[in-house]
């Protein structure tokens, strides 16, 4: 079906509009089925199509209903602020090795920075289980890298857990699995989901990166990746386009968060992540995101955009750090660079958001603050 075809049946649903409205909705997803049918189009790329045309009243109520009609909403989940109104967490990434290479030792300084900020949930930003993910829900190395080492009072929150790229090199269903969940009430792991934190003081948008990386189809090595559940991936890539993309325009919450895998912006070993800065870094910046976590590159990290108000924050050192590996950077925009191991913690209130690094002894290493004033209605 060629694009012209296409804008055939468009024309003659917008023509029902103002003769016959009754049959308009059935219309709508009918004349979507008929398109889906008999072209490769995905419904971000037909509801792309109708926004080239011009903007009237029926287009408009058209694309409202395409969007009513064929957009699966991210899952949502709800985490209440404490009485006074503010929350606390801490973000880690890059961290399951069963305690080796410092992993034990970050965990202890979670735990006693977790109980000095009394923080409310722990962020995951993935690579949860080296080096190839787990091989099923009994696989031993989730209680050797997750229950047995995370064991400090404070740590006993939910954990949000987006998947890493060394995830998908296992069995990724078992770490979405309410299996894991059952052994150990911590454990939260989706592909992508909308945490409404405070509710509506933040939105934390959780977005699995890995599929946005081509060369792990293209040039694997001697890898091997489970694509279950996310193959034919162009379309798997735009729907999750345009999950976010709906989420955030439809957000009414204070602070917006980004959190994914891979970097957009590093100076780490794997530097910037050329897929999310085309794809995902337009969409962020057009709905004024205020934060960009990640993991992925092994350091701790803090970079301010000169283009817009996103900061760009790597908390990677979970266990296993490079050392000495940093590309140059616009001194501008560089806040922070720590080559070894550590974790992260956020505070949040209405109007303010505090972020610090830690090292692997619990010694603060960077600490930046910012606040937005909020008008109220009188």
């Amino acid at each position: 079906m060629t694009n012209r075809t296409i804008k055939l049946h468009f024309t003659s649903l917008l023509n029902c509009i103002p003769l016959k409205p009754h049959l308009y909705i059935d219309n709508v997803a009918t004349t979507l089925g008929s398109i889906q049918s008999s072209s490769s189009l995905s419904i971000y790329s037909i509801i792309m199509l109708v926004l080239s045309q011009e903007t009237t009243l029926p287009t408009l109520l058209l694309l409202g209903l395409l969007s009513f009609c064929c957009l699966a909403e991210l899952p949502r989940f709800e985490h209440a602020a404490k009485p006074d109104g503010s929350l606390g967490f801490l973000v880690v990434g890059d961290w399951g090795r069963k305690g080796l290479y410092n992993q034990s030792h970050v965990a202890l300084q979670m735990g006693i920075i977790g109980e000095k900020l009394d923080v409310d949930f722990v962020i995951s930003t993935g690579d949860n289980f080296y080096d190839d993910g787990l091989t099923g829900v009994t696989d031993p190395a989730f209680h050797q890298s997750f229950s047995d080492i995370y064991i400090a009072p404070s740590l006993q929150k939910q954990w949000y857990t987006v998947l890493g790229n060394h995830d998908y090199r296992g069995n990724v269903e078992a770490q979405l699995s309410p299996t894991l969940t059952n052994m150990d009430s911590r454990w939260l792991c989706l592909r992508s989901f909308i945490l409404n934190a405070g509710p509506e003081m933040a939105e934390i948008f959780f977005v699995d990166t890995t599929p946005f990386v081509t060369k792990y189809f293209t040039n694997p090595e001697e890898h091997v990746y489970d694509w279950k559940g996310i193959l034919p991936r162009k379309n798997y890539i735009q729907n999750l386009l345009l999950e976010v993309e709906w989420g955030l325009r439809e957000s009414a919450a204070k602070w917006k968060i980004v959190v994914g895998h891979h970097t957009i912006k590093s100076a780490g070993n794997h530097g910037n992540t050329d897929e999310l800065n085309m794809l995902l870094l337009p969409i962020l910046e057009a709905y004024d995101v205020d934060f960009y976590i990640n993991g992925h590159d092994h350091c701790l990290e803090h970079i301010s955009s000169t283009e817009s108000r996103i900061q760009f924050l790597t908390s990677g050192g979970g266990s296993k750090a490079w050392k000495n590996n940093i590309k140059p950077w616009n001194p501008r925009e560089m806040k922070f660079y720590y080559d070894g191991q550590g974790f992260m913690s956020v505070e949040i209130t209405q109007t303010d958001v505090g972020v610090k690094f830690y090292d692997v002894f619990g010694n603060e290493l960077h600490k930046w603050t910012t606040s937005k004033l909020f008008s109220t209605s009188m």
